[in-house]
């Protein structure tokens, strides 16, 4: 409101004094009675002037001694560059508000700095200590936009300074500042490439880290200067595929794109006709190096690093934003097996419905999937049907797409469809349709003649447009089989006279002269016509002409012979150097004389030489050669920048590379001697990728608990095979065996806790009854589901969501085989309950599942299945269901509380009634939304509670301090979007106190 008076007061003074210059220079015509009048000022004069005079203003604005005018000036002037206006003038008053000790007048300086730095490089060279002492500003902003306006300043002399301020940001406590030195990193490189080397151990450094807000930034650092290093990848491959999901959408699109390029040098193809698809892989995971290499007979199974890939980023289909979706579908094209690939059809039809810019990209890449796997889309046909309303360029790619799909199946269906757009008033579309038929006619024999007869009939159409293309199409279809269509050719002779668009005519020339003997009688009589008319001819036109003239004679030269003569003496003194030059060969080769050579002897031969049958196929044929999505793809061309996926290697690299050293554990090469331990080095190498993959224990353990850990692990293998206890129940009891042996180990070597505290679960404070339902009684035909969360650790898995089912039958008849489909989850890992062989009329059963719904609110769907039907069903879980109760001290929850600062902490007020509050009802509210423990409080008013996620065993901390009449809540946890969340319900609970 303050702002929008400004400006309505801004404007009044401009036209006040406007119509008061106006009012003196009519007084003065008036007072000089025939004195010259005074012109007129334009209009842009007026604009410019005033814009002068307001950059005058800002700038004593700027200089004033009061922080509130400065701070409106900087207001203004952002609002200058955010419509696009050149405020560069005003650079000299503004970087000397750069000391300014007030927050949000630094910070709206810096917004300016970046833009101009780069522009008034000397100026902003005045403020370099300026922004070396803001690097050390307590305010995370304040030094992120430092380094951002360091980073800007595009001089050479400063790039000393530069690298020390990204390497000290690079170590920075909060993610924000690490994040902005990755994007530091990509301008140093630009300004100075010989710091390379220095950047790489930079961007090694950053690749570690473990915020979510940093790895897309590292990331696009490590494409722009060292994409060949892949061997920084290998120890944080897992690592990213795990953080994947819950980093910012710009970044899982770099992200996703170099790990395609990653996993193509990594793994082996999975198209293989052997291949054996496992989601698990447990016996690859445990089988040894030395057996793989031994054994090459076995089929293929996929790396588990490989499933890990493709199984974290299939959630990210359902992304609101295309750009992510594209990227998990060219991924899922370059990366999956063949039988994997349909799963992305949904995703890439629904994008269809976006912007048409969207669409252009999204058809372009559908029209090269199509051409490869036609039944990926054929489901999804009417999806690309033409609509009155798209542009041109959309229509033309859906008309190419559907042209990929036609199949004998289906090509009547398309062919009816054709027809329509044929009579498009878009000439260009029109014209399009035209040449797709033609490649429907060329790919499927069984329409030829249907499509020639069309096409045939469109010969006596209005429109010169459609009537030239259908000529072309047929001239190359005829070429297929010319001597069943004499009549056709003969049709299109009697036309010849009505058609006026020279690429037809020459066509149809062209057909004229190389099945002349197919229409004896027509070809002599269409040459006599043409001889008339040849001076006024286009030139693709004259030299089909003289084609036509120089067979004829030599086939029929009796009737032709002193046309073809007369023919070939207009064409020597013809303008076009083309003509000229066809003419004298022409006459040299078929009319023989004493300078002809030995050539002529074999004119019949060259001139009357049978042609290969054109090939109509599609414009994206060769398209698959580029990564699907990138800009080389769009342009069927190479651009720059462009980073071209390997082929799979013939035998897949050693995968311990991407194994992480667990702190405190020994070296595999450090262990005894081979021969008497070879088995033992395999199960201790084995258990060590077992801790390995339960990534929130490695980082919660000690290092003397690791050891012991895996000291006894190691035992308690070798004695299971001693046992011969089964394959599956020893996979099963992995995880649990894992915690075992951490108790264990922890019982026998009694050792302190130095690193962070235990995560140790605890029972539930408060267990919700509420149901939700899961199936309609209506929509299930009489069966009916209900769910809720047990809040229990689940027993069929560490990272499950506990749930319970209750299944009622509603009908008079009992149910058959009641059980969830095996293909049907979609991105969620579920234990599914085993299958109900019959359910009684009006009874009902419960049963427990369990889902992992990777920390994410997102919704797990699935098929509910009986005997007879299948019926879609989907739970979406409340962020505080994802959570375990977890108990604690007060002294450790502080000092993990202040661990889990800056973005990894979310904080609100809120206003509540004093006489409502009491320690009973604040517990009561907060646990009722969020499945957390109560930590007991020596402070009256502050109310703290714990957990961790189920799925990655991250802390989750909230309080609630009491300060009349205001509560503060507040989360402090690493997953920063769950924080947010649990914010928003934790809120709206204690408010209704």
């Amino acid at each position: 409101m303050r702002n929008a008076l400004v400006s309505a007061e801004n404007l009044q003074l401009t036209l006040k004094s406007d119509f008061s210059s106006e009012e003196q220079a009519l007084t003065n015509n008036h007072s000089s009675g025939n004195e010259e009048k005074p012109t007129k000022k334009p209009h842009f004069f007026l604009f410019f002037n005033h814009f002068e005079t307001m950059n005058e203003d800002l700038k004593e604005m700027l200089e004033s001694n009061k922080e509130s005018l400065k701070l409106e000036a900087m207001k203004r002037i952002v609002g200058l560059i955010a419509k696009g206006k050149n405020a560069s003038e005003l650079f000299p008053a503004v970087v000397k508000n750069v000391a300014s000790k007030n927050i949000e007048l630094k910070k709206l300086v810096y917004v300016y700095l970046v833009r101009y730095a780069e522009e008034q490089q000397d100026l902003a060279l005045l403020s370099i200590s300026t922004f070396q002492r803001a690097l050390k500003d307590p305010n995370q902003l304040i030094r992120a936009s430092a380094l951002r306006v360091l980073s800007s300043i595009r001089v050479p002399i400063i790039v000393p300074i530069m690298m020390l301020a990204i390497k000290e940001a690079a170590t920075d406590l909060s993610p924000y500042v690490r994040k902005t030195a990755a994007h530091a990193i990509q301008k140093l490189f630009s300004l100075d490439p010989d710091q390379k080397e220095h950047l790489i151990e930079v961007i090694e450094k950053l690749l570690k880290d473990k915020s979510t807000l940093v790895a897309g930034s590292v990331v696009m650092a490590f494409e722009e200067v060292c994409p060949d290093r892949i061997d920084l990848i290998h120890k944080n491959y897992r690592k990213l595929c795990n953080l994947l999901v819950d980093v910012e959408e710009w970044g899982q699109v770099v992200i996703i794109h170099m790990l395609t390029r990653y996993a193509r040098t990594q793994f082996v193809s999975p198209w293989r006709e052997d291949a054996v698809f496992d989601e698990n892989s447990e016996k690859a995971f445990y089988d040894s190096e030395e057996e793989r290499r031994v054994d090459q007979s076995k089929p293929y199974i996929m790396d588990p690093d490989h499933r890990l890939l493709l199984r974290n980023t299939k959630p990210l289909l359902q992304s609101r934003n295309t750009a992510v979706v594209m990227a998990v579908s060219q991924l899922y094209w370059h990366l999956s097996p063949k039988h994997e690939l349909s799963i992305i059809t949904k995703s890439l039809v629904r994008l269809l419905r976006s912007h048409r810019e969207v669409q252009y990209i999204v058809l372009q890449n559908i029209a090269t999937m199509s051409i490869q796997r036609k039944g990926m889309f054929e489901p999804f046909m009417k999806s690309f049907y033409v609509r009155s309303t798209d542009a041109t360029h959309i229509k033309t790619l859906k008309l190419e797409i559907l042209t990929n799909l036609a199949n004998e199946a289906n090509i009547s269906t398309i062919l009816r469809e054709f027809q329509t757009y044929v009579k498009s008033q878009d000439k260009a579309f029109a014209a399009a349709t035209i040449q797709a038929i033609g490649c429907c006619a060329t790919n499927i024999s069984e329409v030829t003649d249907t499509c020639l007869n069309g096409l045939v009939l469109l010969l006596s159409n209005r429109d010169e447009t459609v009537v030239a293309e259908s000529v072309v199409v047929i001239k190359k279809l005829l070429q297929t089989q010319p001597s069943q269509h004499s009549d056709i050719i003969k049709h299109m002779a009697k036309l010849f006279d009505n058609i006026t668009v020279p690429m037809a005519r020459a066509s149809i020339l062209w057909l004229m002269g190389e099945y002349c003997e197919h229409v004896p009688k027509i070809a002599p009589d269409v040459l006599r016509k043409m001889a008339k008319t040849f001076t006024d001819e286009e030139d693709i036109v004259k030299l089909q002409i003289v084609n036509l003239a120089a067979k004829l004679y030599l086939t029929n030269s009796k009737q032709t012979k002193l046309l073809t003569q007369y023919i070939l003496n207009l064409g020597k003194y013809d303008q076009n150097y083309d003509i000229r030059d066809r003419t004298r060969f022409i006459r040299q080769l078929i009319v023989p004389n004493e300078k002809s050579g030995a050539l002529s002897k074999y004119a019949r031969r060259i001139l009357m030489a049978p042609k290969p049958a054109p090939v109509l196929q599609s414009a994206f044929k060769d398209r698959d050669r580029f990564q699907l999505g990138t800009l080389s793809h769009t342009l069927n061309s190479q651009a720059s920048g462009y980073l071209e996926l390997s082929d799979w290697p013939a035998v897949a690299p050693d995968q311990s590379v991407r194994n992480v050293e667990v702190a405190g554990a020994p070296a595999l090469s450090k262990s005894k001697p081979a021969k008497s331990n070879e088995k033992q080095k395999r199960i201790r190498s084995t258990c060590l990728r077992i801790m390995q993959h339960n990534y929130s224990l490695n980082y919660y353990l000690p290092p003397q608990i690791i050891q012991k850990t895996l000291n006894i692990m190691t035992k308690y293998i070798l004695i299971h095979i001693v046992l011969s206890i089964s394959s599956p129940f020893f996979v099963n009891c992995m995880c649990s065996l894992l915690h075992l042996c951490v108790f264990l180990a922890c019982q026998f070597d009694a050792v302190s806790w130095p690193v962070r505290v235990s995560l140790q679960a605890s029972s539930p404070v408060f267990v919700p009854e509420t149901s939700h339902e899961l199936l309609h009684r209506m929509t299930g035909k009489g069966l009916s589901a209900q769910y809720r969360f047990t809040r229990q650790p689940c027993i069929y898995g560490n990272s499950m969501v506990s749930l319970q089912l209750t299944l009622s039958n509603r009908t008079d008849q009992a149910l058959e085989n009641i059980h969830i489909s095996e293909k049907s989850s979609t991105g969620q890992n579920i234990h599914r309950f085993n299958a109900i062989e019959r359910l009684e009329p009006q009874a009902s059963v419960t049963v427990s599942m369990g889902v992992d719904f990777n920390d994410s609110t997102q919704t797990a769907n699935f098929q509910l299945c009986t005997k007879e039907d299948e019926f879609s069903v989907s739970i979406q879980p409340a962020v505080g269901e994802l959570l375990l109760p977890i108990t604690m001290s007060e002294a450790d929850f502080t000092k993990e509380q202040g661990k889990l600062v800056g973005m990894n902490e979310s904080s609100a007020t809120i206003t509540i009634t004093p006489e409502n509050v009491s320690s009973q009802s604040v517990n009561r509210k907060v646990v009722s939304v969020a499945n957390l423990g109560v930590i007991p409080s020596g402070q009256e008013n502050i109310y703290r509670f714990a957990g961790k996620t189920v799925s990655s065993g991250s802390l989750v901390l909230v309080s609630v301090a009491l300060k009349d009449p205001d509560a503060m809540i507040t989360i402090n946890t690493e997953k920063t979007v769950m924080g947010s969340m649990l914010l928003r319900q934790v809120k709206t609970a204690v408010q209704g106190m």
